[in-house]
Parts: structure tokens; C-alpha cells; sequence
């Protein structure tokens, strides 16, 4: 409820100033995002600690883990990066900070989709 609060009460101060100071509207913005991420950094941690407890009991290699929670955040960060672009009316540079996320998550990904093909490869039989 605090966080529907907040976004609220600074969309219709953001609503307010865009028309006489777009630039403190601006910041505002950013501000708030930053606030909303500063009051969910609790719950993040605590997914954190959750997942790894999971990958340890199903004895998953820690590097795969790892390697996805990277990625998780890469998204996630590049997601908030475009928005706030998209915010100051900077669409085209928050397509290539969507872009460069992609990109990085795929070069992530690349050893993760190989351990999976290099798996189902060894479930074929060869003839």
C-alpha cells in the first residue's frame, strides 16, 4: 500500500509540475523509482536467499544459478533503465539500453544453452 501510495501521490506531483518545471518533474520521477526500488530490496533479498535454498536441496550446479540470477537482473535493471529514458522522452535511447540488455543476457545464456543441447543430444540414440 505504501508503494500504490507514493506512486500515486508523485504521479499527480509530476502531473502538476510537467507543465511549469519538466525538469523537477523529471526528477521527481526518477526519485520515486529509486524510493519504490529502495523499499523492495527486502523482498528481493528474500526471494534471493529462497532460490538459493531451492538450488541447494535440488543439488543444481551453482554456476547455472548464478548465471541466472545474473541474468534475472540484468533484466530487471535494463528494464528500469529504458522506462526511465522513456520518461525523460528519450524512446530511442531506451531501445538501445533494451537492446544492449538482450544482447548481455545472451551472451549469459550461452553456456547454459549449451550444457541443455549437449544434454538432449546425449538423450538421442545414435544409430
Amino acid at each position: 500500500m505504501q508503494i500504490v501510495g507514493l506512486g500515486l501521490i508523485a504521479t499527480f506531483l509530476v502531473v502538476l509540475l510537467k507543465e511549469q518545471k519538466s525538469g523537477v518533474a523529471f526528477l521527481l520521477t526518477v526519485f520515486v523509482g529509486c524510493v519504490i526500488f529502495l523499499f523492495l530490496v527486502d523482498q528481493i533479498g528474500e526471494i534471493l536467499r529462497m532460490l538459493q535454498k531451492i538450488a541447494t536441496d535440488t543439488k543444481i550446479n551453482m554456476v547455472y544459478f548464478e548465471t541466472i540470477l545474473k541474468i534475472i537482473g540484468i533484466a530487471y535493471i535494463a528494464e528500469f533503465a529504458a522506462q526511465i529514458s522513456r520518461d525523460a522522452g528519450q524512446g530511442a535511447i531506451a531501445s538501445k539500453i533494451e537492446l544492449g540488455g538482450k544482447i548481455i543476457i545472451l551472451a549469459l545464456a550461452i553456456p547454459i544453452l549449451t550444457a541443455i543441447i549437449e544434454t538432449v543430444i546425449g538423450f538421442i540414440p545414435l544409430t
